[in-house]
């Protein structure tokens, strides 16, 4: 009877939906390993010099494939509890396609995160047609990489911050009480906790801006600060503490 009603079935969900998230962080990797290998052709002409020219179409495209997958790979580890999570209880309440609209509410992650990445692809676009970028991609401007850091930091103590960083430590909570039934329904949980998500740490992904979009090493940091914020007990202390370093670091930068 369980076994047909599909809830004695937890273990190959979580399975199923655990290889999902993992083939899509890698996918988003191996993209981001691609374009370092190639020295981002975003950024650089022939012969590997700065680029010039304004930006086309086509480059605006890789732009934004690139952003969307730099934001899903900082994303999907903190994002993937709250995924496995919905499949649970999607399960448990006995409703169908389990599986369709446990996509469909990672689909509404990435539709939050796409529309970050397009806020991102236009700010690179302004800053390359003034000569704001450098052939990293990073901003050439140190005053502006200072400015970002103090205001994340700041943005660490805020209420906004914690609340949002509340409901991504108990994803059960938001779960619960923002069910809604069907596929449309999905998709729509998943915007709701993405922007939660996006919201606890924007700031921090907007560190990214300045330090250049195929920084990896600053990219596998801020992963590493937003899974502490959000697994480690203290994770508001973590938040904190974080803001003052980033505080000082920006103040240091600023008054060398």
């Amino acid at each position: 009877m369980s076994r047909a009603s599909g809830v004695g079935r937890p273990g190959v969900d979580r399975t199923v939906v655990l290889t999902l998230l993992v083939l899509l962080a890698a996918l988003c990797w191996a993209y981001l390993l691609f374009r370092v290998g190639r020295l981002s052709p975003l950024a650089t002409g022939t012969g590997g010099h700065a680029r010039v020219g304004p930006y086309h179409a086509d480059d605006l495209v890789r732009l934004l494939a690139l952003w969307t997958a730099v934001i899903a790979a900082m994303m999907l580890p903190a994002a993937a509890p709250s995924v496995l999570l919905y499949a649970r209880v999607k399960r448990l309440v006995r409703e169908r396609w389990v599986y369709v609209s446990t996509f469909l509410f990672m689909a509404g992650y990435l539709f939050v995160w796409t529309c970050c990445a397009l806020v991102a692809t236009l700010a690179d676009w302004q800053l390359h047609d003034v000569g704001g970028l450098d052939e990293t991609m990073a901003i050439t401007h140190p005053t502006v990489g200072a400015l970002a850091l103090v205001a994340a930091g700041v943005y660490q103590w805020t209420p906004a911050k914690h609340v949002c960083l509340d409901n991504c430590r108990a994803p059960l909570a938001f779960v619960l009480t923002h069910w809604r039934r069907g596929i449309w329904g999905a998709f729509r949980m998943g915007v709701a906790d993405a922007r939660y998500c996006t919201g606890c740490c924007w700031l921090l992904l907007a560190l990214v801006l300045p330090a250049g979009v195929l920084n990896l090493p600053v990219i596998a940091g801020l992963i590493a600060l937003i899974l502490a914020e959000k697994l480690l007990p203290g994770g508001h202390v973590v938040a904190c503490a974080t803001g003052l370093g980033l505080v000082g670091l920006g103040t240091a930068l600023l008054f060398p």
